[in-house]
Order: C-alpha cells, then sequence, then structure tokens
C-alpha cells in the first residue's frame, strides 16, 4: 500500500506524523510524497484556529479531487474534536482521535508490525524533533488543544535518552518539544525537570545541538539559562516564549494565570544578559474579548522594550468549547487585523536590526539543503542563513556572517563543528 502522509500545526503534531510513517512502513507500506500516487492518505490535523480547520478541510477535499479512488484517514486534535462532521468530507473512510497507529493501520487493514516507543530516524535532513512530553494541566480560556491533547503526560527519561542517541547518530541539531514542554517531569516520581533532562542529555549524547521548542518564559530554570550561556554549542540560545499579551487584565481573562508582564519581562531580561547571541521568538494574541486601546499598547510596549527577534502575531480565534466564548464579543475583526499588521512590522523591524547586528560575527550552523541554487543553514539563535560557495565537508560548522544587499546573511564556512 501507498500512503501519503501530510501534517497540519506544531512540531509536536510534525513527530506524530514521523511516528505513524514508521509504524506505517514497519507494516508494508511505502510512503509516497503526493496524494495522486497514493492508494491512502492520513491527514495529521490542528484546530488551534478556525483558519487551520478550514485549510484542513479544504486540502482533504483537494486530495479527493486528485484522487478519486484514495482513502483517507483524519487524525490529530482536530480529529479529537470532531463532533461528526469530518467523515462527511470527501473519500475519508476514519477519523482518529490524536495519533494512535495501531488504530490508523487497522482502519487501512493493515497488520500492526510494533508498538513505538520512539523515533529511529526523521524526515528532516540535519535536524530532528523528540516529543518528550504531551498534553497540558492549564487551562487557557482560549485553547482547544489541552481538550484535544488530555491532561499532561512526562515521558520517562530512560526513554527519551535512548531516543536521542539513536538520532544522534544522524541528525547534528534535535529539538525537544511537546504541548508544555516547561512542565515536564512534575507528573514523575524521579523529579527530573526540563532543565535536569536537558542536562543528562547533554552529558549523555555528544555533539549534537539541542533546540528548545516554544517554552513559557518563567519555565525556563537557571540550569538552562547557564547551559545556554556556558555551552551555547549543545544547547542553542534560542527561545520562543508565547507571551500572548502584554496587559496583565488580558492575561487573567485568558486563564494565563503564572505569569504577569512584569515576570515575563524581568525573566526575559535575566536570560538575555550575558548572551553574545540569543535568538528570541513570541506567540502574540490580539483582538482577544475584551482588550481595549490601552490593553494593545501594554502589548506593544512590551514587544518594543524586550529583544526580540521575530514575532508570531495572530487575531483571537474562537474555538469551540473554550471559556472564552463567555467573555464576550471579539475585538471588531477590522480593529483586530489592523493591529495585527502593526505588531507583524513591529516584528520585521526587530528581527531585522538583529541581523543587521549579526553580521561580522561567528555562528554555528546546521545546514538544512538547497533553495534556489543555493545552500541553506540555520543558527544556533534561530537565522536562516544561507551562500553559495564553499560548500562545508560536514553537515555543521562553524561560520562568518556577512550582511547581503538584499538583507540576508551569508554564512562563510570556517570549520567544521564539533
Amino acid at each position: 500500500m501507498r500512503v501519503f502522509l501530510h501534517t497540519f500545526g506544531c512540531k509536536a503534531n510534525q513527530y506524530d506524523t514521523e511516528l505513524l510513517r514508521e509504524a506505517l512502513e514497519a507494516a508494508g507500506a511505502t510512503i509516497v510524497d503526493q496524494a495522486p500516487a497514493a492508494d491512502a492518505a492520513v491527514i495529521n490535523t490542528c484546530t488551534v484556529t478556525h483558519v487551520s480547520e478550514g485549510k484542513m478541510r479544504g486540502f482533504v477535499r483537494r486530495v479527493a479531487r486528485q484522487n478519486p479512488g484514495i482513502r483517507t484517514v483524519v487524525i490529530g486534535c482536530a480529529a479529537a474534536l470532531d463532533p461528526g462532521t469530518l467523515t462527511r468530507l470527501p473519500n475519508v473512510v476514519g477519523v482518529v482521535g490524536g495519533v494512535a497507529p495501531a488504530d490508523v493501520l487497522a482502519t487501512l487493514g493493515l497488520q500492526s508490525g510494533h508498538e513505538p516507543d520512539g523515533l529511529r530516524t526523521f524526515g528532516r535532513g540535519s535536524r530532528a524533533w523528540v516529543k518528550i512530553q504531551d498534553g497540558c494541566d492549564e487551562h487557557c480560556t482560549f485553547c482547544a488543544t489541552t481538550l484535544a491533547r488530555g491532561d499532561r503526560r512526562s515521558r520517562p527519561p530512560e526513554a527519551i535518552v535512548a531516543e536521542v542517541r539513536r538520532l544522534a547518530a544522524r541528525h547534528r541539531e534535535i529539538v525537544l518539544t511537546g504541548i508544555h514542554v516547561g512542565s515536564y517531569g512534575r507528573d514523575l516520581a524521579e523529579g527530573m525537570g526540563l532543565g535536569a533532562l536537558v542536562a543528562r542529555l547533554i552529558d549523555t549524547v555528544s555533539s549534537v545541538r539541542f533546540r528548545l521548542s516554544s517554552v513559557e518564559a518563567t519555565e525556563v530554570d537557571d540550569t538552562l539559562v547557564d547551559l545556554m550561556r556556558t555551552v551555547p554549542e549543545r544547547l542553542a540560545p534560542h527561545l520562543h516564549a508565547p507571551l500572548q499579551s502584554g496587559s496583565d487584565r488580558v492575561l487573567r481573562r485568558m486563564g494565563r494565570h503564572w505569569y504577569t508582564a512584569r515576570s515575563y519581562r524581568e525573566r526575559i531580561e535575566r536570560i538575555a544578559a550575558g548572551l553574545p547571541a540569543f535568538g528570541l521568538g513570541a506567540d502574540v494574541m490580539v483582538g482577544f474579548p475584551g482588550e481595549t486601546a490601552a490593553d494593545f499598547a501594554e502589548t506593544r510596549r512590551v514587544l518594543e522594550d524586550l529583544p526580540f527577534t521575530y514575532l508570531h502575531v495572530f487575531p483571537y480565534s474562537e474555538r469551540p468549547d473554550t471559556p472564552a466564548r463567555q467573555l464576550g464579543a471579539p475585538v471588531a475583526p477590522p480593529v483586530a487585523a489592523a493591529r495585527s499588521a502593526e505588531l507583524r512590522a513591529l516584528g520585521e523591524s526587530k528581527g531585522h536590526a538583529y541581523r543587521m547586528g549579526r553580521a561580522g560575527r561567528p555562528a554555528d550552523v546546521v545546514m538544512l539543503g538547497r533553495s534556489h541554487g543555493r545552500s541553506e543553514g540555520l543558527t544556533e539563535d534561530y537565522l536562516t542563513v544561507s551562500w553559495s560557495t564553499g560548500v562545508p565537508s560536514a553537515t555543521r560548522f562553524r561560520a562568518q556572517l556577512a550582511l547581503e544587499s538584499d538583507g540576508r546573511l551569508e554564512a562563510t564556512p570556517v570549520e567544521d563543528a564539533a
């Protein structure tokens, strides 16, 4: 059987699809890159916004038009919350809430070969993801992902170490991901938190560079900060720390009770201090029910003051069964759109200024691949760089950065990284 896989959403979703890929291959299936060449399709879904769900539904219809005989299984977060409408999409033969490889295989008539205990390979070249936990015990009033994923569940550290060792043989960077990464270990008897886990991985798995995916700023402990400062070649000095709002009043309405604008600001300032290179991103939501012009101004002030290098800005999206629906009407769409555009422009401006400041300085680069005749790579502080000459002999190398006339950063390889 030939199977086409497609993923919407976060790195945790992408990891889940990789687990499913290995289970399908173990059952004798062949993974293909195009839906017209497939006998079946598995679509892994996201439920963060109504836009993401709309794109998924359109994609399922497009797959059916491209291949009228294909059998489609819809899985993931949107599937977990589906009230029964997904089965009415063309060619959908099954809906599997979450990602349960055995259930997907059974829906496709395949015999499960083994129960996955982690990945052996990852289909993304020099970089791989490892999911260290799933679920979330917080209840942000706007979030449907918690409803879809359930309570937090940390993987045993021994299983994570074993998986990382396997992947480190082929990949030069490993991203630690999950749904609430900063909560890692709180439900384990070992008492090992995120900082202790990363320190153990660095001690036991040599050479590979680790990176944290989205993590709450106030859950970045001193162990992690020290590792970024002392061994940035092992733990990338980069955080994607969701802010959502810089207004304490809006944060309370969002149910994000574990930090304030001040505590977020103070933690980021402490992390950034002493880091010569530091990539910092954030999710920022505008237009939440009750957000005033003054609330928006407070958010902008936080974003202006802190050393962000990129921003993910999006308008509030009402999700079924979430408490935010009871908080009144969201901000008018034209106002939310204007606020989004304003903050995106701010993020682009701050990112450009940061890239300008990186010119003439060294970087630790992991190769991503080639695009438009040029090689591309990713620095420790999450900058995409490119080069056309001096192709390195390794997929990870040290480089000197230079600013090109079009504003892009060019990397000149200096030596292979350790």
